[in-house]
């Protein structure tokens, strides 16, 4: 047999701070977010007998922890940026309470609620899984459930051990290194150059009111708008900021702006008439669509040449129009300044969003769930001694009073179903070896009944 004590405990270095990540500064858009999180730990069960005038030997009456509080993130539709992320990047959940006597049961600890927009993407910054897409109202996910409560002695009493001096600590919260992002939900995107006119277009068939000026790059953060053909049919728009050539490596607005397409299903290519080259431009957007991600590239476009209004534009409309021909590519001609064919090019983007097939909220986004590891184990020799990690184990350790004999036999019981004892003893530990789990350090005897 083998015998464990603990010999030291040290304290878990403490979680490091993480700022969100502000993408700019002008009117503080935030659309990424790395944080921390930890939810709370089980309270603690007891060792406790009854004590009562004229009752001799009370039986065990200590109480059992409270839960842990979790770590949810809710949906809120009324914010529409990871903007408090930027002034918070650390959220941890109250502990449960400790058990009482008479077997009373310690208070648990409510859940810490974290409110983002719709459109959240919440990825594992360590192993890269998508842990959740929070794509409509209502959406909820437990990014942390809170820690079990530990057992009182009673649990542990049985007819050949009346009087257990026995319980458990609180089961450890869950920590996890968070990356949220957040990608604007729209029906259709509007696309285009810089300076092609694709705030004017939104402001002209919406409400939005987006910065407007004759210069590139006025659209710092992307916009959305609600454009209305008739009573069955609403639409929602969103005027994503210029591309340039190499966007899809982050030049320019680039890649922070590029991910909000993806959420989107059809796209308004808006082309400058009166850029010197407008069938090089749309090529140059579909080459960094598809450069970012492929399927964006396979997404229904209506391809619109924008500033007809303008004397040198309807000069070259025929010549425009001939050179996207030969590509096979069909054009519309609008001016979103005179407001002239924005119904049409509407209508036929609508007309392109009834014919694509349903997406049904499994095949939305793939959501990778990984196989629990938590019974997995590593033994690993350090200059210290050895290294035993592991979910489960690390957990029982932390969960363990190690004060009291009885509880570290019942340790040593866990060591045994779960193989790890047969794997220590083929690695070489051996008496007196210092075996490091979780935050305690432990040695290893061969006397286990002294």
């Amino acid at each position: 047999m083998f015998k464990w004590w603990v010999r030291i405990y040290f304290p878990i270095s403490t979680y490091r701070f993480y700022s969100g990540h502000v993408l700019y500064n002008k009117r503080m858009f935030v659309d990424e977010a790395d944080i921390e999180v930890k939810s709370g730990k089980g309270g603690d069960g007891i060792v406790h007998f009854h004590k009562e005038k004229y009752v001799n030997r009370g039986g065990p009456d200590g109480g059992d922890g409270g839960w842990g509080g979790d770590i949810v993130f809710v949906v809120n539709p009324h914010i529409n940026t990871l903007e408090t992320f930027r002034h918070r990047s650390l959220f941890v959940a109250e502990d449960g309470k400790r058990g009482g006597v008479n077997d009373q049961t310690g208070k648990s600890a409510p859940a810490l609620i974290i409110e983002v927009p719709l459109g959240t993407l919440i990825t594992d910054q360590e192993s890269g899984d998508v842990l959740f897409d929070l794509v409509k109202e209502g959406d909820s996910f437990v990014a942390c459930p809170g820690g079990r409560g530990g057992r009182g002695n009673p649990h542990f009493a049985n007819a050949h051990r009346q009087a257990p001096r026995i319980a458990e600590k609180g089961e450890p919260g869950q920590g996890k290194r968070l990356h949220l992002e957040l990608k604007l939900i729209a029906d259709i995107g509007i696309i285009g150059m810089p300076n092609a006119g694709k705030s004017s277009f939104l402001a002209a068939v919406t409400n939005a009111k987006p910065k407007i000026a004759d210069y590139p790059f006025t659209t710092l953060v992307p916009n959305l708008g609600v454009a209305v053909l008739n009573d069955n049919v609403v639409l929602v728009l969103a005027d994503i900021p210029g591309l340039i050539e190499g966007a899809h490596t982050g030049l320019g607005l680039g890649d922070a702006f590029l991910k909000h397409i993806q959420r989107t299903r059809v796209l308004i290519h808006l082309v400058d008439g009166a850029s010197a080259d407008p069938l090089a431009d749309y090529a140059q957007i579909n080459t960094e669509l598809s450069l970012f991600d492929p399927e964006l590239g396979q997404k229904p476009q209506v391809v619109a040449i924008n500033k007809i209004d303008m004397p040198d534009v309807a000069e070259r409309v025929d010549a425009i129009a001939a050179s996207f021909k030969e590509k096979g590519i069909a054009l519309n001609f609008i001016s979103a300044l005179a407001r002239q064919n924005l119904t049409d090019i509407l209508w036929k983007a609508q007309h392109e969003l009834v014919e694509l097939p349903e997406i049904s909220e499994e095949s939305s986004l793939p959501i990778y769930r990984p196989e629990s590891r938590e019974a997995a184990f590593e033994l690993k020799r350090t200059t210290e001694g050895w290294r035993l990690t592991g979910g489960a184990i690390e957990r029982a350790a932390a969960m363990t009073y190690w004060e009291y004999f009885e509880s570290v036999r019942r340790f040593h019981r866990i060591l045994e179903s779960m193989g790890i004892e047969d794997a220590m003893q083929e690695a070489g530990v051996r008496e007196g070896d210092r075996v490091l789990i979780g935050k305690h350090e432990l040695v290893w005897s061969d006397n286990w009944e002294d």
